[in-house]
């Protein structure tokens, strides 16, 4: 399972496409714990992701898996 793409929509969410299609609502707030994540809770630096493999990841090098987003994620 891959991330296509993904677009910041506010607060900690984002939309990701997967690479079966399916386009799906991720809130990651709840998942901002731990001290690599601790960056990712100011918004300004939260929306600066990119993707340069198959998901999302910022310049601190956080990210999480494709598949535990699809997981926690909802469909739009």
């Amino acid at each position: 399972m891959e991330i296509k793409n993904a677009e910041y929509l506010g607060g900690y969410r984002l939309r990701l496409l997967f690479d079966n299609g399916e386009v799906r609502i991720a809130d990651l707030e709840p998942s901002l714990s731990g001290p690599v994540f601790q960056p990712l809770n100011d918004p300004d630096y939260f929306r600066r992701f990119t993707i340069p493999f198959n998901t999302v990841q910022w310049e601190n090098g956080a990210d999480f898996a494709p598949e535990y987003l699809y997981e926690i994620s909802v469909p739009e």
